[in-house]
């Protein structure tokens, strides 16, 4: 195998392995400490606000000589900052509402669109059901979610630390997948020299 194919196997093997390491600490941390996984969250909250916001005036200012609509951006920009900074004033508290109105909001609104869908579906003569269904569970979580903060909060920090886990064996997996496939490729360049 050529230099360039084995650097990059190197840099690609271990980039995927210390991604899966590290994804599956964060998740077991999440698990392990949730009141401090929770006040971080709030934390990354109000910093990815700023950035985002900031992020947002910058390229607004950037593209108000070719984009008519670039106050638009700018409001979102400004509005981004405030917030992060407010967050960041009102820490963790303001965050954490934060996520638990989106993830209600969503949940209602998934779910009215859902309802809708298998109206027009039983109009149309679909199978609707379970749309309908899907529709009601999801109203029913977004009523629940507004109606118990710290519920959707330890929902949230579950799923994050979930998904992070799962994360992390895929790219476990990965590596192990692309260490075998560097086993076959050097056993085939072996056996074509032979």
């Amino acid at each position: 195998m050529s230099d360039v194919i084995r650097a990059a196997y190197r840099g690609t093997w271990w980039a995927l392995v210390l991604r899966g390491l590290l994804a599956i600490a964060v998740g077991v941390f999440i698990l392990w400490r949730p009141m401090e996984s929770i006040a971080s969250f709030a934390l990354l909250i109000a910093v990815w606000s700023l950035f985002s916001g900031f992020t947002q005036v910058v390229h607004a200012v950037a593209l108000r000589v070719v984009y008519n609509q670039w106050w638009v951006l700018l409001l979102s920009g400004i509005v981004g900052v405030v917030f992060g900074l407010a967050a960041l004033s009102y820490y963790p508290a303001l965050s954490l509402a934060f996520a638990v109105v989106l993830v209600a909001w969503w949940l209602l609104v998934t779910g009215a669109v859902a309802i809708a869908a298998a109206v027009m579906e039983r109009k149309l003569g679909l199978a609707w059901a379970w749309t309908l269904a899907f529709g009601i569970l999801s109203v029913v979580a977004g009523a629940y979610a507004i109606m118990t903060p710290p519920a959707t909060l330890a929902a949230i920090m579950g799923l994050i630390a979930g998904f992070a886990i799962v994360t992390g064996v895929v790219h476990l997996m990965a590596a192990y997948k692309l260490a075998s496939v560097k086993a076959q490729v050097g056993n085939a360049l072996h056996g074509a020299r032979a």
